[in-house]
């Protein structure tokens, strides 16, 4: 086996271990609140069965809601363009023999005029992807992690060890959402356990103690993943902004608030909270109101755009550092 090959093998397995780290969190919050809180502590709900009942049902409710989202977003397979988007073999045989970028340019130009595409970089060049041997799709880009290009990409995500795009953005939020939720309630149900420990000075079991900090120190650090995500659905944006050829817009793709929100989740309200996917388009082609403005408007290359990516670097530190917290907290007990 080739020394290239064995070291993809071994990038592979190891960008594994984010996803059973978090599966194992999971496992264990699951043991430390039915187990250790609900049923083996009598004494914390005065062996009222009830509240006990209750508590059972909408914590399995949100763990089975989490859950569920969570391994959507992580085998959801990334949308890639579709065979239209390759050159043809004789236009592909002609580009690789030009060395002028002028030439090169004029054949992907003859190309796109068959496809779908508005979107260009930001000196009106027709966006091409070398490694894939394709024009890229509006809002597609590359992903270096994945060695593959992705229909609307928004950002690899190492938590998931998937590319979050076209194909699951709809499940990666929806895993935000019910992670925060499930956080919230197990947090403010422990919360009296932790309370009566610290003021009546009552025997309590670690597992149950330890459980209401990690719970509270993962809704902190995903609500303002949360927060910001909402935030760029209701733009109609992604981590990787356009720049049109009069220059930057970023609001290039926004259609009004409804029209944004249902891109992502779709127009029968009744899938919205659902992990299954409802999301509207084909990945290829979305509305813009630049595009009816100018006929040539839509010279779009998908830059980073400076603030936006601060924010969202700002927000996976944070939640990165979390997280490396509660391992390095974890494995010491």
């Amino acid at each position: 086996m080739a020394p290239s090959r064995v070291l993809r093998c071994c990038q592979r397995g190891l960008s594994w271990i984010p996803v059973i780290f978090i599966n194992l969190v999971v496992c264990w919050s699951y043991y430390a609140y039915v187990v250790q809180l609900c049923i083996c502590d009598k004494r914390w709900l005065m062996n009222n069965l009830t509240v006990q009942f209750i508590y059972l049902v909408v914590f399995h409710v949100c763990f089975v809601m989490f859950m569920w989202s969570y391994w959507k977003t992580i085998i959801s397979k990334p949308s890639n363009p579709s065979k239209e988007f390759f050159l043809p073999k004789a236009e592909k045989e002609q580009y690789e023999k030009e060395e002028r970028p002028e030439a090169q340019q004029e054949i992907l130009k003859k190309v796109a005029k068959n496809l779908p595409i508005y979107t260009r970089t930001g000196s009106g060049a027709i966006r091409y992807c070398d490694c894939c041997q394709l024009i890229k799709p509006d809002r597609c880009h590359h992903c270096s992690t994945c060695d593959q290009c992705v229909l609307k990409m928004d950002h690899h995500c190492p938590w998931v060890n998937n590319c979050v795009g076209f194909s699951n953005y709809k499940f990666f939020v929806l895993f935000l959402a019910y992670s925060m939720l499930y956080c919230v309630f197990i947090a403010s149900t422990v919360l009296q356990y932790f309370i009566k420990f610290w003021t009546v000075n009552t025997h309590a079991k670690f597992h149950v103690l330890f459980l209401f900090f990690v719970a509270a120190m993962f809704f902190v650090s995903i609500m303002s993943l949360f927060t910001y995500h909402i935030w760029l659905i209701a733009k109609n944006m992604t981590t990787i902004a356009p720049v049109f050829r009069n220059g930057p817009d970023k609001n290039g793709f926004t259609v009004g608030f409804y029209k944004n929100l249902t891109q992502v989740f779709g127009d029968q309200k009744r899938y919205w909270c659902l992990p299954v996917y409802t999301s509207l388009g084909d990945g290829y082609t979305f509305p813009t109101r630049l595009v009816n403005l100018d006929s040539e408007q839509g010279n779009v290359d998908h830059q980073a755009d400076p603030k936006r990516y601060f924010c969202y670097c700002l927000f996976s530190t944070v939640t990165y550092v979390t997280n490396i917290l509660l391992l390095t907290i974890f494995l010491t007990f």
